[in-house]
């Protein structure tokens, strides 16, 4: 996995790639907290070169706080985790716009 510093990095310039004047008033990125505690990331793919790609849901529960649970859903890609893993799923997120998520990437990290 990439350091947090090149993750960031990388959705920073992932975002500034999709910027027309016109995606970006419309649809976006979202990266929050949960209540249970957690993460989640939300990105509108509608306009990308992921538009309308799906991704099944996949859940791994390692912990009651280790846990990651992503999917396209809505034609956006949404991502889950536990309070340590928000660097994890915005890994998945660079890896599904890559072509390289695998069902090897949800197993114990």
């Amino acid at each position: 996995m990439k350091e947090s510093s090149e993750l960031l990095e990388w959705l920073m310039t992932w975002y500034q790639s999709n910027c027309d004047g016109d995606w970006e008033h419309q649809h976006g990125i979202k990266i929050g907290t949960l209540d249970n505690p957690g993460w989640y990331i939300e990105v509108n793919l509608a306009d990308t070169a992921k538009d309308g790609f799906a991704l099944p849901r996949q859940l791994v529960e390692r912990t009651q706080t280790d846990w990651v649970d992503v999917e396209t859903k809505d034609n956006t890609f949404r991502a889950y985790g536990g309070p340590g893993n928000l660097s994890e799923i915005i890994n998945l997120f660079i890896r599904f716009v890559e072509d390289r998520l695998t069902p090897s990437d949800m197993e114990v990290q």
